[in-house]
């Protein structure tokens, strides 16, 4: 986060930016879901799902509950769990088993994508809402930024450059969520905030990885958001309110108009 690193901001990844050239492990853990020996087994299975490619087979019912070590109905428990997480997918029939998920259809961000995991639609509408209240959050931040919100701005950026310089997607559109959700924290109207701040972890938590489109070499398209933001940030400084909101425009429109979480046009 189109979805430009930076939508997904900008906020997938997730960042897991698609797995593609290496992304962070997919967020399997679920023991926050539920508790007892089927959550364990489920977090056996999500490891064992986060070291293969989508797609793999990981063994038949039996075989991942013998590896897990419980009784049939405390697998199918824990199966239920990863299920519900878009983690798995069963396959009946020889050959058949449990396989790791195939990532789910992409975000657009620009001339990148977010790789996500079954929340697409979901996201993609977090989006969405998220660029409609950037305007707003930019306006209070030209009336209300300190000297030291401006200068944590500035620290964002600069993870952003280093992230450029490292031609980490995955690092570049997480810092770039955290510098959005800085300036959100300026502004004075806590819902306003707080909603924005919402959408943004929602985004980056079902946020796989960031992947290249075919349209420009991802590392071109992040220097070029990188600059953006440093521009933004300076036309803040400056109480440019013109400049700022011609840049958050850009911002949002060089994402893409047509978000569509399945990559149809």
């Amino acid at each position: 986060m189109s979805h430009s690193p930076d939508r997904a901001s900008e906020r997938a990844a997730p960042v897991r930016a698609g797995r593609a050239p290496a992304g962070p492990p997919r967020q399997t853990s679920l023991r926050q879901t539920s508790s007892g020996r089927a959550a364990r087994a489920a977090e056996r299975v999500a490891e064992l799902i986060g070291s293969v490619p989508p797609g793999s087979r990981l063994g038949t019912k039996e075989e991942l509950r013998t590896l897990c070590g419980v009784s049939v109905g405390t697998f199918n428990e824990a199966l239920r769990l990863l299920q519900a997480r878009g983690l798995v997918t069963v396959k009946p029939g020889p050959g058949g088993g449990l396989f790791s998920a195939e990532q789910s259809p992409m975000v657009r961000l620009g001339n990148s994508v977010l790789a996500l995991d079954a929340q697409a639609n979901d996201v993609a509408d977090a989006v969405r809402i998220r660029d409609a209240l950037d305007p707003l959050l930019i306006e209070d931040a030209l009336w209300h930024a300190s000297p030291a919100d401006l200068a944590g701005l500035r620290d964002h950026i600069t993870a952003m450059e280093e992230a450029v310089g490292a031609a980490d997607p995955v690092a570049f559109v997480h810092a770039n969520w955290r510098l959005h959700a800085a300036i959100a924290a300026i502004s004075p109207n806590a819902l306003l905030s707080s909603l924005y701040t919402n959408l943004l972890d929602l985004i980056e938590s079902h946020t796989l990885t960031v992947l290249p489109s075919s349209e420009q070499p991802l590392n071109e398209y992040i220097a070029h958001r990188h600059a953006l933001h440093r521009d933004l940030v300076d036309a803040l400084d400056r109480r440019d309110r013109d400049a700022a909101l011609r840049l958050i425009r850009e911002h949002n429109t060089s994402l893409g108009a047509a978000e569509d979480p399945a990559g149809r046009r």
